[in-house]
């Protein structure tokens, strides 16, 4: 039985509760975090947890020699410093996304991940469902040739008082807007299919958020070249707040035919003049359909998932799937974004040390505040959207 502490108990954390809580023989969740003590006491009634002992600080529980995996719930900007404290305490460690606020953070998380031998997972939890995990399978096989292009729809919508709570809104507590905090989900995907570009040039603004400092949308294009991708091919990844209806998909075009999550499939095969034909290509359609339908289902998905991937390697000391790398990845993508975007050019990545896009403290200082901060509020009632299950509609 491995016994779990969840620091920060705002919204995110109910999926997290209830990701362990339907491992009863595996898990049990023993300690409660967070600065507002009376929030862990409610979570505590909420999800039945009589036993669970609650507490206003994660450093009072380092040395709890009962604890054996945390997960980290809190703002951004102390993910770092909160998950580095356990490692170096010999806990194993889960963090939501996003992993870090800079490359900087990340790269001091994964090192003290590689000297306490311990586990540590960015939180990446659509990698754990059907579509995104089919869509990955079928992208490897090879069966559509090489990527072309990709095209990234992150459409979110948050109405103007979203950036009233009190950590969100500045670069200093939420590390940036839709792109790091929204988008996250879709560049992880992208990232994790494709790999690192070699440059990336962007565009990001505030339309409808005049009470956060941070953007509401961003554009970026991105270029690949190598790998699955062929030479010249290119991304396009959209972030948002500021879309109605949140329909979120990643598409991906390759030489011989078209796949995407939601599930959706065209071939085309060129007439004489070079114009498709009107029928397509039936066969590889029918053979991208059957693969992807012979594909195994996942037990468990989201966050219950990743989760249970992360139980089953402390179990039995295997692999896991989301490791410190792969979070770090997604924010080198995010920062290469905000980069291009406040400096107004192309980038070329990798992000080096000398950056000063590679410290919270360089970014800060280099991207743009479109308004300044006006509301603060402890906490708000209401449920919230996580986003899309990726199955066709």
């Amino acid at each position: 039985m491995l016994n779990v502490a969840i620091i920060g108990t705002g919204n995110i954390s109910r999926l997290h509760l209830e990701a362990y809580l339907a491992f009863p023989d595996r898990c049990a969740i023993t300690h409660l975090v967070d600065i507002y003590p009376e929030k862990a006491e409610q979570k505590k009634l909420d999800f039945k947890l009589p036993n669970a002992k609650v507490f206003s600080s994660h450093k009072d529980i380092l040395n709890d020699p009962s604890i054996n995996l945390v997960s980290i719930c809190t703002p951004p900007y102390v993910h770092a410093e909160i998950a580095i404290d356990f490692l170096k305490a010999g806990k194993n460690v889960i963090v939501e996304k996003p992993m870090a606020a800079s490359l900087e953070e990340c790269d001091a998380m994964i090192k003290a991940a590689r000297e306490s031998g311990k586990i540590f997972s960015p939180i990446a939890q659509n990698r754990f469902r059907d579509p995104i995990m089919n869509l990955k399978t079928v992208l490897d096989s090879g069966k559509i040739g090489k990527v072309v292009h990709a095209q990234v729809d992150s459409f979110w919508w948050r109405g103007h008082s979203y950036y009233d709570l009190w950590w969100r809104g500045t670069w200093e507590k939420e590390g940036g807007g839709c792109t790091l905090n929204h988008a996250v989900h879709h560049i992880d995907m992208l990232g994790w299919m494709l790999g690192l570009p070699s440059k990336v040039s962007a565009v990001m603004s505030n339309a409808s958020h005049d009470n956060a400092e941070v953007e509401d949308i961003s554009v970026a294009i991105m270029q690949y070249g190598g790998g699955v991708c062929s030479k010249g091919a290119l991304a396009q990844v959209t972030s948002s707040v500021i879309h109605h209806g949140e329909e979120q998909q990643v598409i991906f075009q390759g030489e011989k035919a078209r796949i995407s999550a939601p599930w959706k499939i065209a071939a085309s095969i060129s007439m004489e003049n070079g114009f498709p034909q009107k029928d397509g290509n039936p066969p590889l359609e029918k053979e991208l359909n059957d693969y992807y339908n012979s594909l195994p289902h996942l037990t468990h998905i989201a966050h219950t998932g990743q989760i249970d991937n992360v139980l089953k390697a402390i179990e039995t000391g295997g692999d896991f799937l989301i490791k410190g790398e792969d979070g770090r990845l997604t924010i080198e993508l995010i920062t290469a974004i905000y980069k291009a975007g406040s400096e107004g050019k192309t980038i070329d990545l990798p992000i080096q040390k000398d950056d000063p896009f590679y410290t919270v403290k360089g970014i800060m200082s280099h991207v743009p505040h479109f308004y300044q901060k006006t509301g603060s509020v402890q906490d708000f009632a209401g449920n919230i959207s996580v986003g899309s299950d990726y199955n066709k509609k």
